[in-house]
């Protein structure tokens, strides 16, 4: 028997590509709809009859399902997410370099990866998907909401395990800029080993000391005034907020840091005070065309402006 999935593909929506579900055989529903609201109780029920209506739920062989659909066990089926209400990031992305297999983009702050929560149109993954229609795209490594800077990006789903691989070899060259409150008491450069793990709430990371250290970041000064310092961080280890822990540990949160040292509320469409870290450049030797890449984002952060208020900063420039 030919599975139907193969000859099936679905197609991107604006921008969208579809998510696939699995229906298994041992649950008792009668139509696939009360499945999906079994299955994704965090989804309204109206959201999922609204899908129904706007024909963005799809069986395995293409057709498209209906409210009513019943369910049939040991196949899939794929559905499309969309939000009503969403809220629009005033930046934009650049797009660096592309060949066959790989897209560099230069990522804005604000603008989150990949659809998650309360964004799916704007986010970087679906916006490029719309610009290029490449169905395939899928990022090889990823950056914090609040994080600019270069990102790659990968066309082909054949390629993509081999670029991912590169991360997880540590065979990536990643630095990134920030700044920061300067401390002529703290000598750069130095090595800072730490060991970084979950804390609370989940979104964060906390230092234990008495544990061995599991990351590293090679820091230095880069320019300073009385006031703050422009530090590059060449990290060796890829831990969820690392660089934000590390410049905390030492007294010298990143500015506009909403987590560390404490979490501050935001309101969603306040895009006033970007955090101050810059993915600014990543190098690696291609595996497949065995020749050395650098990218550097055309992004550049600036010390702030000598005033009163030590919050006040200036925007991302580009050069």
């Amino acid at each position: 028997m030919i599975d139907s999935t193969i000859l099936f593909h679905p197609p991107l929506i604006n921008g969208v590509s579809a998510s696939k579900v699995f229906l298994p055989h041992d649950v008792s529903v009668h139509t696939i709809f009360d499945y999906l609201c079994q299955h994704f109780p965090h989804i309204l029920a109206s959201e999922w009859q609204q899908r129904f209506a706007d024909e963005l739920i799809y069986a395995a062989d293409g057709t498209k399902l209906k409210f009513d659909s019943p369910y049939t066990p040991n196949t899939h089926i794929f559905y499309y997410r969309f939000l009503a209400h969403e809220i629009h990031v005033p930046f934009q992305h650049e797009i660096l370099f592309e060949n066959d297999d790989l897209l560099v983009v230069d990522k804005p702050h604000f603008l989150t990866m990949s659809p998650t929560g309360q964004y799916v149109q704007e986010t970087l993954l679906v916006r490029l998907k719309k610009q290029t229609g490449y169905v395939d795209l899928t990022p090889i490594h990823r950056l914090d909401r609040e994080t600019a800077g270069v990102v790659l990006f990968c066309k082909k789903a054949s390629s993509r395990g081999i670029y991912q691989q590169l991360f997880a070899d540590r065979k990536v060259q990643k630095t990134y800029h920030a700044i920061a409150a300067y401390r002529s008491e703290l000598h750069f450069p130095q090595i800072l080993q730490l060991h970084l793990e979950k804390s609370q709430p989940f979104y964060t990371m906390q230092i234990d000391p008495k544990k061995p250290a599991n990351t590293e970041t090679l820091l230095e000064l880069l320019m300073h005034d009385q006031c703050y310092a422009k530090y590059k961080l060449s990290p060796k280890t890829g831990k969820q907020h690392q660089l934000r822990v590390h410049l905390n540990y030492l007294n010298i949160p990143i500015l506009n840091d909403s987590f560390y040292p404490n979490i501050q509320h935001k309101a969603e469409d306040d895009f006033s005070h970007p955090l101050q870290l810059l993915a600014k450049e990543i190098q690696f030797i291609d595996p497949i065309l065995k020749q050395e890449m650098l990218f550097s984002s055309h992004f550049e952060l600036a010390l702030p402006p000598q005033r009163n208020d030590k919050n006040s900063i200036f925007s991302l420039q580009k050069y």
